[in-house]
């Protein structure tokens, strides 16, 4: 995979995790472009603007940081009229005002099409990495395989409805700043349960024993934005206290063990 070889090639300690973890601060970056993550036929300039903020802010919630400050660069069409660079910049907006976070520069610049690229600074006094251990509980929030689904509607030409989780990804902030004591790694699903699954593994030096069993359809699911993670099994009733509290779906699938794993997806980068 040229994506892996490349960041190979870019030799630093802080390279490996959701995001780089500097002192108590946290950075986080990623890209959102036209007709590669997504198309502006499929969604709003404002739902796009959001969701390029939620993917960002994933990487930050799942380190066990809260963001601060965010830094904007994007690239529009001069086809753009103020109108609908108003509706992107209401999108970005109104994340910043729900998860407390300030946007404090950047670059904007003349494209062919839709770009933008965004940077989060944030704070965490205990982060947490992906380095899993031995005979740890695997398991995720919510429910995989919508994104997948909803996806091949919309390159069908189909339309997917407002909720859908390929349009706005649900952010698991609540469970997770509250769990974060009890967990042990943690990576949100950005490439599909399968391939984070392999992260982890290669990461940690661990293979899994499978509870329960998913198809392609579930384990190949990417942009999924739900929470993997794995804690020790002693924190079950915590981890399930916790997610009954902030009404969060856990599944509980694996336990960690030695060896190695690989995903069975096909690669969606490069």
């Amino acid at each position: 995979m040229k994506e892996e070889f490349f960041i190979k090639n870019i030799k630093s300690k802080y390279i490996g995790d959701d995001a780089a973890v500097i002192k108590n601060q946290v950075f986080a970056s990623d890209s959102f472009f036209e007709d590669i993550h997504f198309k502006t036929k499929w969604m709003s300039l404002k739902d796009i603007a959001i969701k390029a903020s939620l993917v960002n802010l994933s990487d930050i919630i799942v380190m066990n940081a809260k963001a601060k400050y965010a830094i904007l660069n994007i690239g529009f069409p001069t086809s753009y009229t103020l109108k609908e660079i108003k509706d992107l910049a209401s999108g970005f907006n109104e994340c910043a005002k729900k998860y407390n976070y300030e946007i404090i520069g950047g670059d904007t610049i003349k494209d062919n099409k839709l770009s933008i690229s965004m940077t989060f600074i944030g704070e965490s006094k205990k982060p947490v990495f992906r380095k899993a251990k031995i005979n740890e509980f695997v398991a995720f929030t919510g429910t995989l395989g919508s994104v997948k689904k909803d996806l091949n509607k919309l390159l069908r030409g189909a339309k997917v409805s407002k909720n859908s989780k390929f349009v706005k990804p649900k952010l698991r902030d609540k469970f997770f700043y509250i769990a974060s004591k009890y967990i042990t790694s943690a990576l949100d699903i950005s490439d599909g349960l399968f391939k984070e699954l392999e992260r982890i593994s290669r990461i940690s030096n661990v293979g899994y024993k499978f509870l329960k069993n998913f198809d392609k359809n579930i384990g190949c699911s990417g942009e999924e934005y739900e929470i993997l993670f794995t804690f020790p099994k002693n924190n079950l009733k915590k981890i399930l206290n916790i997610a009954k509290i902030t009404r969060t779906k856990i599944t509980v699938f694996a336990v960690t063990k030695r060896g190695r794993y690989k995903s069975i997806c096909s690669e969606n980068h490069f």
